[in-house]
């Protein structure tokens, strides 16, 4: 289903406006943060425990996807490094002789800035989701 008929449906939703917008803007947050592998299961608990909509808050969960999912986590690495003060985070890596511990070795000056980043990155996409979100439900409704 493509975006622009959820998006149809969200704007269709029999809730607040502002109820609706935090739903979608904590689906965003939580997509994007760094809890990668768990974000639909942590997205259906939160809506639940916050008595919110549950496919709102999965369709904002979902902005990070298989398509999206790189850029942004490569993004929200970069702006934690530059948080972070780290000039250069790229390891020097031996590709011809690579073993896994090596390749957890090498990925670990990524960790502490992939952590940071994509924290801010949700939080500041959660926020402007919510503004955004929540003008169109107002446009909306009339």
């Amino acid at each position: 289903m493509p975006f622009r008929d959820k998006l149809r449906q969200i704007l269709s939703v029999k809730e607040s406006p502002r109820k609706i917008a935090f739903a979608f803007a904590l689906g965003v947050f939580i997509g994007m943060s760094p809890l990668l592998g768990i974000h639909t299961v942590l997205g259906i608990f939160a809506a639940w425990i916050l008595r919110l909509n549950k496919f709102v808050t999965v369709v904002g969960v979902y902005v990070t996807n298989p398509w999206t999912i790189v850029p942004i986590y490569t993004f929200g690495t970069w702006v934690g490094a530059k948080i972070l003060g780290i000039d250069r985070i790229i390891p020097d890596v031996n590709w011809a002789h690579l073993t896994a511990r090596e390749l957890f070795h090498a990925l670990g000056p990524f960790l502490l800035p992939f952590i940071v980043g994509s924290t801010l990155l949700g939080i500041v996409s959660g926020s402007l989701s919510f503004f955004l979100v929540y003008r169109m439900v107002k446009k909306s409704r009339g």
